[in-house]
């Protein structure tokens, strides 16, 4: 069995996957997939008879360097200042999430912030979202980490080839019917 867009010929013995060949959800409970319909195809979720809350996420991710790369970073690189750069893209994609991760709402969001620390062999990127709205941020927040992060590996890629992104996650998110969730350190 193959998915829907393989290419190359079905061989005798093979045949499309379509979603009444995916593994069922398994009843409704808190470990269901929320965006697999009971067949397990792809859906939006109906948020329409959630209440509107002020919702909230934080996110962080780290872009492992060098320590000569991190002095670059704090000296501006050839390209200019690499942290409001970095930061500008990061807001930007909190902004155009929907746009990227296809089952995301468009949300009419009120504020991104993307801060940044020095650490131990890189930069630690900590993004927080905050909507009012009937579903929540933390994809909104994990994008601003990651893009963020991703500009600044494009903006210091000149000063040293191997750096990279890692730890991309949610720190704590608060609002709506599951309320306020924290990572344990």
């Amino acid at each position: 069995m193959r998915d829907d867009d393989a290419t190359g010929p079905i061989t005798p013995g093979m045949r499309r996957m379509g979603s009444k060949d995916r593994v069922r959800p398994a009843g409704r409970t808190s470990q269901r997939m929320t965006h697999l319909d009971d067949k397990g195809a792809a859906r939006m979720v109906d948020v329409a008879d959630k209440p509107t809350t002020v919702r909230e996420a934080s996110a962080e991710c780290t872009v492992r360097m060098s320590a000569a790369t991190i002095e670059a970073v704090r000296a501006g690189t050839a390209k200019g200042d690499a942290l409001q750069v970095a930061r500008v893209a990061g807001i930007m994609a909190a902004k155009r999430t929907p746009d990227l991760i296809p089952l995301c709402h468009p949300l009419p969001i009120s504020s991104v912030t993307v801060d940044f620390d020095f650490v131990e062999g890189g930069v630690r990127i900590t993004t927080r979202v905050r909507v009012t709205a009937q579903t929540g941020v933390e994809m909104e927040a994990l994008t601003a980490a990651a893009v963020a992060g991703l500009t600044l590996i494009d903006m210091v890629k000149a000063v040293e080839k191997g750096v990279y992104l890692e730890n991309v996650r949610v720190l704590e998110k608060s609002g709506g019917r599951s309320g306020t969730w924290k990572r344990q350190a």
